[in-house]
């Protein structure tokens, strides 16, 4: 009986191994043989052994791969396996609750990224004289698209192109005569299709001109009005005045900014047209609902074609007062029948009247309607006080509650009335000083209305000029040709020599156009300056503006960073771009008179010794080391400076007031970001 129990448990055992263990299937021969040797040899001995059938169990059953799940429940439950689980289970709670919080962190923390329109230089462009393609002797659409790769070579992404709607071309075509339609002198609206297509496939932005004050008086809308048809009866501002052998008596003393009278008489309707500016080119009644929902559909017209953003000009004409009181005189004792100059009168009547800000805010809900996708922001600029009202012009920015422009257009670097490092001082403090808090600042040190740098203020100073505009907070804006230090036609017959042809090599008619003239004279230094020449000269003017827009688009301290005046005389001008976290610094020592020498350690006594020339307007000093106790400039010439420091100069007591910053930001180096609390 023993015996036959005692052999009972190995097979009982065998058994249970057999068909727990699936991992693992023996040869079937060789089982049986061992078994029937292992039960004649081993049966005494197991005879005498007291066996527990639990433990032999436990001792049979140890985890392995491929485990059925009833074995695996036999384990799950100990100790051993369930804290470790549950340890693990909390770890892993634990770890995706502290990414949420570090990431909810890092977001509330971050600085808003900056725009497309305040990350980039912004390039303007006079399409007339950038590039013909049709070899009329006029720049058109096809030659700009033609020319985008000279955008991208200036490291720009940003052009603004100025007006090109159909029109009679009565004051170089700011007097629309249709909106929706491009003047066949610039090409096609499938000509616009395309180039809008070429510069967004290049990762470029396009701006166009808008100015919705007044239209051609060819304008459809003109012509209706006239004849007092429908809702266009009041489309434009019309007043009986009287008229005697010839001679008109207007409503009022009112003077367009051309000269002479700003009322018009009209044939067709017997009355008055009121004209800010020439007679062909009549105001818009902007209190009717009607005009402004023209002018609504205007803008969402050419933003549905995928515009990127408007310029919006003369818009402080865009009201007058219904009273029509004269406008009051300059000089009291002036014969008011001698008054014919813009100038001699007050405009306090027909310009920024209330409601005017109104109406320019309801343009800015209509680009916000197409502004809602991820990276289709629409870019919105005004011009602002042409009389240099600080206060005025700031007003176009909005307010804190209501957007308005992202920025009104900043003329004060165009409009000095002389050139030194205390007048560039004046300049950039006017502005920076007034801007409202948290606003974008802007730059242009030449636009189409006005004389070239270097016919302005000298060919030595291009290229300080353009450091200057490169390196100050904010967006820059350069119009064509000042990259190459382009000068306006010598010649008394040229009526608009600021708007001479693009300069691209030096071939007949500098590359502008394969025709036989330009609607301009080329410059006649045009074998000397142009794009081509430059782009294989080192030391062109071509190259430093590349340098300098390589620069600005790299280094955070100088794109979005800190702003500190450091020193202004006669002669130079010296500031600072530093961002907090980074203990990486640039100085700008500008010099925009004499040959002077600065102690700059003086000034700030936390400056190195020694300071590294990363840029200069002479190219073979970059790289040099310059001792900050003595730097030399020559007329002309400008120094990016860079240096370390643990003591940036914004947080020092002597410059409080002395610095200035848009969009604070914070950088870390630990993890390589930005962020806003310091």
């Amino acid at each position: 009986m023993v015996e036959e129990g005692a052999k009972s448990l190995p097979m009982e055992l065998s058994e249970k191994r057999g068909v727990e263990n699936n991992g693992f299937v023996q040869n079937e021969a060789f089982d049986e043989k061992e078994t029937e040797t292992s039960s004649q040899e081993e049966t005494p001995k197991t005879c005498n052994v007291d066996v527990d059938t639990a433990a032999a169990e436990e001792l049979a059953l140890k985890p392995y791969a491929g485990m059925p799940k009833e074995v695996l429940l036999k384990f799950s439950s100990q100790a051993r396996y369930r804290v470790t689980r549950e340890i693990l289970f909390w770890l892993i709670i634990v770890a995706a609750a502290v990414l949420v919080c570090a990431t909810i962190t890092i977001i509330a923390l971050s600085p808003k990224c900056l725009d497309w329109w305040q990350a980039s230089p912004i390039y303007q462009i006079y399409p007339r004289s950038f590039k013909d393609s049709d070899m009329d002797g006029n720049g058109d659409l096809k030659g700009v698209q033609e020319k985008l790769d000279h955008i991208t070579y200036l490291n720009i992404k940003t052009i603004w192109i100025t007006s090109f709607y159909k029109s009679p071309l009565k004051d170089l075509g700011y007097g629309a005569e249709d909106f929706y339609d491009i003047d066949p002198m610039f090409g096609s609206m499938s000509d616009f299709d395309n180039l809008l297509a070429a510069a967004h496939d290049r990762g470029l932005k396009v701006i166009m001109d808008l100015i919705p004050n007044h239209t051609s008086d060819k304008h459809q809308w003109f012509q209706l009005s006239r004849n007092r048809t429908g809702k266009y009866t009041d489309y434009y501002i019309w007043q009986d005045c009287g008229e005697a052998a010839g001679s008109i008596t207007p409503p009022n003393n009112w003077v367009s900014v051309f000269g002479n009278s700003s009322w018009q008489f009209d044939d067709v309707r017997k009355q008055c047209y009121f004209h800010q500016f020439g007679k062909e080119q009549p105001d818009l009644n902007f209190r009717s609902l009607a005009v402004q929902q023209e002018i609504s559909d205007i803008i969402k017209f050419w933003l549905n074609k995928g515009v990127d953003g408007f310029s919006f000009s003369a818009v402080k004409f865009l009201l007058e007062a219904t009273h029509l009181r004269d406008e009051p005189q300059v000089n009291k004792s002036q014969n008011s029948d001698t008054i014919t100059a813009y100038s001699q009168l007050y405009h306090d009547y027909t310009t920024t009247q209330v409601g005017m800000h109104d109406i320019i805010r309801s343009f800015r809900q209509t680009m916000d309607q197409f502004s809602r996708e991820p990276g289709r922001y629409r870019f919105m600029g005004s011009d602002g006080d042409e009389n240099e009202d600080i206060e005025a012009t700031m007003m176009y920015y909005g307010t804190s509650f209501i957007q308005e422009a992202d920025f009104p257009f900043n003329f004060n670097l165009i409009n000095m009335k002389n050139l030194s490092g205390n007048s560039i001082f004046e300049a950039v403090d006017l502005w920076m000083k007034n801007m409202p808090t948290g606003k974008w600042a802007n730059w242009a040190v030449g636009s189409p209305n006005a004389a070239r740098i270097s016919s302005r203020i000298g060919k030595q100073y291009i290229n300080v000029m353009n450091m200057l505009l490169l390196t100050l907070p904010g967006t820059p804006v350069t119009y064509y040709g000042e990259e190459i230090g382009m000068e306006n036609i010598a010649s008394e017959n040229v009526t608009f020599p600021e708007k001479s042809p693009m300069q691209w090599d030096g071939k007949v008619n500098a590359g502008f156009t394969e025709g036989n003239s330009s609607w301009l004279p080329v410059n006649s230094d045009y074998q000397s300056v142009n794009v081509e020449i430059q782009m294989a000269w080192s030391n062109s003017t071509l190259n430093l503006y590349r340098e300098l827009t390589a620069l600005r688009n790299n280094e955070l301290p100088i794109h979005r960073g800190w702003m500190c005046y450091i020193w202004n005389d006669s002669d130079i001008f010296v500031y600072v771009r530093e961002l907090d976290g980074l203990d990486r610094v640039f100085m700008m020592v500008l010099n925009f008179g004499q040959e002077s020498t600065i102690d700059l350690q003086a000034i700030v006594p936390s400056l190195p010794s020694e300071a590294i020339i990363r840029l200069s307007t002479n190219f073979s000093n970059a790289g040099k080391a310059v001792n900050t106790k003595l730097i030399k400039t020559e007329g002309g010439e400008g120094l990016v400076l860079e240096y370390k420091t643990t003591k940036p100069v914004h947080t020092m007591q002597a410059f409080q007031g002395k610095c200035f910053v848009a969009e604070k930001a914070c950088y870390s180096s630990a993890f390589n970001l930005l962020y806003m609390s310091c």
